[in-house]
């Protein structure tokens, strides 16, 4: 009995399945975002390399930006972070595996309006962070 009726819908699965793809030619709205790809910002104390945090970042556009052009600005935008981090390394006082969140950001947000136009952007976000050691790091002072 239960064969039966699996077979019997089978014909109707596969018509559904062929309309789906006859009919399906909507494309996909674009992402109103552009990824920074992952990235490795040193910390440094007193001058000296402790660790390296490696970083993915994502600018959020303003509406009516051009997304296409600014994903081809993503070099760019990798590239003022990296210089920025080497400068003034993002390194929180008491947790020498994180990177100082809202520095980073304000960070990329200015280098970034800075490069492609204020109107551009709304947002930046810190989507993760993966400290390269998490063991044998000297102890922050106040821990």
């Amino acid at each position: 009995m239960r064969r039966r009726q699996l077979l019997a819908a089978v014909p109707f699965a596969l018509a559904a399945t062929s309309a789906q793809a006859a009919g399906g030619g909507e494309k996909p709205k674009e992402e109103p975002y552009v990824n920074i790809s992952q990235l490795a910002l040193p910390i440094a104390v007193n001058g000296r390399l402790i660790n390296y945090v490696f970083v993915h970042l994502r600018l959020t556009l303003a509406p009516g930006a051009d997304v296409a052009a600014m994903r081809t600005r993503e070099p760019w935008f990798r590239d003022a972070v990296v210089r920025a981090g080497h400068r003034t390394p993002f390194t929180v006082d008491n947790d020498y595996t994180k990177v100082d969140e809202k520095r980073l950001l304000a960070t990329l947000l200015r280098e970034a309006r800075a490069i492609a136009g204020a109107k551009n952007f709304t947002a930046a976000q810190l989507m993760s962070q993966t400290p390269r050691q998490r063991s044998r790091l000297s102890t922050p002072p106040g821990r």
